[in-house]
């Protein structure tokens, strides 16, 4: 890429990173203005729970809380608030406050205790030459436990994968997908399995004022303020078993061992950053690998009503690849849209997301659009589209050219089993590919994928359930 080219580049990506946070902080403004009695509650949504034996001055307490950032369950339903809940998302990321939980969750001891987790089972057949059909399982846990502390809410955090036994070797196969390494060399076609230890966290949130509250949230496995709800807990992406190719630009942090993230939230924005470690997981999955607190973040974001959040984000890492030398500087923008419907529920997100490898200058970025339509109570249809730049294709070649390679999935789900205690969903989706020619000789001229799975998650949680 010539030096002008790469300028023009570098300039557009600012352009785009000024009008994303312009956009926030619009969408903001004009949520400010609206009326939050006029929104739709959601049918499903976590911090509406009510439990027995709660006093009157604690509920007016807790409203005040709830206010802030919805990080309390111990409601009465009279409020309803636009902002996120934390039990519904990554981190310390927004997802509309609108969207559906499935989940399991009860009340022991002033606690509030809540698990939600998701198993994919799996026939995975990748096309072309470099492709493989293998049996898998992609995976995850996550507990939550929940109590008043002083005059704020404190949540712990514990989420848990066993793909590290599930995944076959070397990984889950995955046409263009790169990141991580396996035996000592970069995973190619496939995607890495996350570590036993996906999250230990606590999420401390503490109101200030009327429209002001701080958090604080951080722990030996957690997820820095960088980038949107990583797709494992994106609704937009609840249906699909694969990971994003640009889960690496745009997501990829949401396991660092080793994070602490400070904030405010101001009526209907959230202002953060982030200290962690920005290493890669090594391949020993079942440990935690702590370092020192040597990459940093921030991140932008707004809730203008129930089923629209937005977010800007820009980090730098310190040596995040296992094998490649030097810094990357991440930039990442997002959009999210969320509508309950009669029987059924519709989820869109678009991530705009940017890698600057600083040892050499070059630059990928990444596109994607998702969307999940629930209709019908127990049917799904979904769809992702992506466009990545790919430089690790070729590990050998010094040079590491680039490739522009699009993907673009379409799949369905049909729930066999629904009740209070979970879900058995029978799925299947098709991706086809876009790539330059010169890729021809090595993938094939159309190579086609396709996964043919079972989906197994808690049932979907109802307001005064």
């Amino acid at each position: 890429m010539s030096r002008k080219t790469l300028d023009s580049v570098r300039s557009l990506s600012h352009i785009f990173g000024s009008l994303s946070l312009a956009l926030i902080l619009t969408l903001a403004a004009m949520g400010q203005q609206a009326d939050p009695a006029t929104q739709t509650p959601s049918q499903a949504h976590v911090h509406e729970h009510s439990r027995k034996g709660t006093d009157q001055a604690n509920d007016q307490s807790m409203q005040g809380m709830h206010h802030q950032e919805n990080v309390d369950m111990n409601m009465t339903g009279q409020v309803v608030s636009f902002l996120p809940s934390p039990h519904a998302s990554s981190g310390t990321g927004w997802q509309p406050a609108s969207v559906p939980n499935y989940i399991w969750m009860t009340s022991r001891g002033g606690w509030d205790l809540m698990a939600h987790g998701t198993i994919f089972i799996t026939f995975n057949h990748q096309g072309g030459p470099r492709g493989a059909g293998k049996a898998e399982s992609t995976n995850y846990l996550m507990a939550m436990e929940q109590h008043r502390l002083g005059k704020g809410t404190l949540l712990l955090r514990q989420m848990f994968s066993a793909e590290s036994l599930t995944s076959p070797h070397p990984g889950f196969p995955q046409l263009f997908q790169t990141g991580e390494t396996f035996h000592g060399q970069p995973l190619v076609d496939h995607q890495h399995p996350h570590n036993v230890f996906a999250e230990l966290s606590a999420y401390y949130t503490l109101p200030v004022s009327e429209k002001i509250s701080w958090l604080l949230y951080g722990g030996p496995a957690a997820e820095p303020a960088l980038g949107p709800v990583t797709y494992i807990h994106r609704v937009s992406a609840s249906e699909n078993p694969g990971a994003p190719l640009g889960h690496h630009l745009q997501d990829s942090t949401h396991t660092s061992f080793g994070v602490i993230t400070t904030g405010l939230v101001v009526g209907r924005v959230k202002v953060e950053g982030s200290a962690f470690n920005g290493r890669e997981p090594n391949e020993q999955r079942w440990s935690i690998q702590t370092a020192a607190w040597d990459s940093w973040s921030f991140r932008v974001s707004a809730a203008p009503t129930r089923n629209w959040t937005a977010q800007y984000s820009y980090g730098r890492l310190m040596h995040p690849e296992a094998l490649e030398p030097g810094n990357e500087k991440r930039q990442t923008a997002s959009v999210s849209y969320n509508r309950p419907l009669s029987g059924g529920n519709w989820a869109t997100t678009l991530v705009w997301g940017r890698k600057h490898k600083e040892i050499d200058g070059s630059i990928q970025n990444s596109y994607l659009a998702e969307s999940t339509l629930n209709f019908l109570r127990r049917n799904y249809a979904y769809t992702r589209l992506e466009l990545v730049d790919k430089d690790e294709l070729f590990p050998a070649d010094e040079s590491h050219p680039s490739f522009r390679i699009g993907a673009y999935t379409f799949g369905g789900v049909r729930d066999l089993w629904q009740g209070s205690l979970g879900q058995v969903g029978l799925g299947a989706d098709v991706t086809f590919y876009s790539k330059p020619a010169a890729l021809d000789a090595v993938y094939g001229n159309d190579p086609v994928s396709f996964h043919i799975f079972l989906r197994l998650r808690p049932g979907l949680y109802r307001h005064g359930h």
